[in-house]
């Protein structure tokens, strides 16, 4: 008779494994949940303040504000302004936030918060059309010396970056001796002249607004930057120093050449900017992510909270049999029954170890010594049982009530074993007290314990809880790895010191 073959078995457990480690790696990289419970993630919380003066009109104020601002994401946008209208508007690919208002009079301030998170997958982030120069026209004889400057930055590039580079070095206060750069720049004009020479040139250019980032600064002004379309993307360079890249402290505020306020009904107007870092949970922002995003579906988080307190209790059951498993096949310690030790596991997960085992060690103990008075009865198997569980109750109840009057909690946490496990395990270990003796009722009932605390300081690790909840698929693994220890027919740890004498004769 042929064995039957084993490979489907082994390529079912290599999938069960492989799925959940691939579901629990996408769950992490597509809704950012953290492999570890303590992790936190920095976020700017940046506030726009406008002041103004109303002169009695009706009011409407439009801000820029950020849209996909290169390093950076949006977590939440809000906006303080009691007794204005509010809505966020986009035009032409361009978002503002609106204020409006019937009768304004006097000193008003609007106030705009956004949450910004750190990511650097966003910095290259392409348009979604490509952009297309704006042409420029001079007149003379800016128009000759225009040529001129843009001729020298030629002859010294190769690229629209090199050539932008050497165009703000010429174009700097140091070089302003030269007729053409002083016929040419000023202060006033500087950001405008330099994009529109480089559009001249046919290089996609436009000025941008970015703020620097400093924690507990207030009243901060936005600074100017220039950004040139290489045919992919959006490059941005210091206009003073000539240096390429947005630095990782700054957010893009502005990025197209539009107003940063529009202000109808007011004077006035002045727009600065207020910053903290925070440090929020990942795990909390990963949860307003998913939402943001339309995947919270997929997270146990969208069920109310009595059910997530029991999904992480029943979610902690495959660990502990998981250990169980590992320690009665691998190990090979002798336990009283299979999923008694897991469910005295589950206890002290509830009542913390040490107040459960005195209070496990005690029902039983008592339950013992009433189970050989019943014995002596004669009673059948039925009502034996069923006197122990009533009998089981009243002992829970009164170490309850002595642990109170004793100023103890222990007594209270025996209520969260379950009385008819207890029961039947008395009865298991009164009969095996009859058949094979104290010495094996030791043995099973310690290995019971042993076994339960080895579930218990697993259970309650903080990533255990955190991984089995927020990684359910992970439990397919554990499923695999229980399959697979199944199949296992080899020496348990506990027999190789019984078969150890016989490596002298081999």
């Amino acid at each position: 008779m042929t064995s039957r073959s084993r490979i489907p078995f082994y390529l079912a457990i290599l999938l069960l494994i492989s799925a959940g480690i691939s579901l629990a790696v996408w769950r992490h990289l597509e809704l950012g949940i953290p492999w570890l419970s303590g992790e936190r993630e920095p976020i700017w919380m940046v506030e726009a303040r406008i002041d103004f003066d109303g002169t009695g009109d009706p009011v409407l104020a439009s801000l820029n504000v950020p849209s996909e601002p290169p390093g950076f994401r949006i977590l939440s946008e809000q906006a303080a302004s009691p007794g204005y209208g509010f809505s966020i508007v986009e035009e032409a690919g361009n978002r503002r936030a609106e204020w409006s208002k019937r009768v304004v009079e006097g000193p008003q301030t609007l106030y705009f918060k956004v949450q910004l998170v750190p990511d650097d997958s966003l910095l290259r982030e392409a348009p979604k059309r490509d952009p297309r120069p704006v042409p420029a026209f001079w007149e003379e004889p800016q128009a000759t010396a225009v040529e001129e400057l843009l001729d020298q930055a030629r002859t010294r590039s190769s690229t629209p970056e090199s050539l932008t580079r050497e165009l703000i070095k010429l174009l700097q206060p140091e070089n302003r001796q030269v007729q053409n750069t002083t016929l040419l720049v000023s202060d006033v004009n500087y950001m405008n002249l330099l994009s529109r020479m480089l559009n001249h040139t046919g290089i996609p250019a436009r000025t941008a607004d970015g703020l620097y980032l400093e924690d507990a600064r207030r009243r901060q002004d936005l600074r100017p930057f220039l950004q040139i379309f290489d045919g992919e993307r959006w490059l941005t360079f210091n206009p003073r120093t000539a240096e390429q890249g947005l630095p990782e402290n700054v957010v893009l505020w502005r990025q197209a050449s539009i107003s940063l306020l529009d202000l109808v009904g007011g004077d006035e107007s002045d727009v600065s900017f207020s910053m903290l870092r925070q440090t929020i949970p990942s795990l909390q922002l990963s949860q307003a992510e998913s939402t943001e995003n339309g995947l919270g579906f997929l997270s146990l988080y969208q069920l109310p909270i009595e059910e997530q307190g029991m999904f992480r209790m029943l979610l902690l059951l495959p660990l502990g049999a998981l250990i169980v498993a590992f320690m009665r096949i691998v190990v090979g310690i002798r336990t009283s029954g299979t999923f008694m030790p897991i469910l005295i596991a589950v206890a002290f997960v509830q009542t913390t170890l040490v107040p459960g085992l005195i209070a496990f060690v005690s029902v039983v103990a008592i339950g013992l010594l009433m189970r050989g008075y019943l014995s002596s009865l004669n009673l059948l198997l039925v009502s034996r049982i069923s006197a122990l569980i009533i009998l089981v109750i009243f002992i829970t109840a009164g170490l309850s009530i002595a642990g109170y009057q004793m100023g103890f909690n222990t007594g209270m946490t025996v209520t969260f074993f379950p009385m008819v496990i207890i029961a039947w395990t008395i009865e298991r270990m009164s009969i095996l007290w009859e058949e094979e003796g104290v010495h094996e009722v030791f043995i099973q009932g310690a290995g019971s314990l042993f076994v339960a605390v080895c579930a218990y300081l697993a259970m309650s690790l903080p990533v255990a809880s955190h991984l089995t909840f927020n990684f359910p698929e992970l439990h397919l693994v554990v499923l695999g790895l229980i399959l697979l220890m199944g199949q296992y027919t080899g020496y348990k740890l506990t027999e190789l010191r019984r078969f150890n004498p016989m490596k002298v004769y081999t």
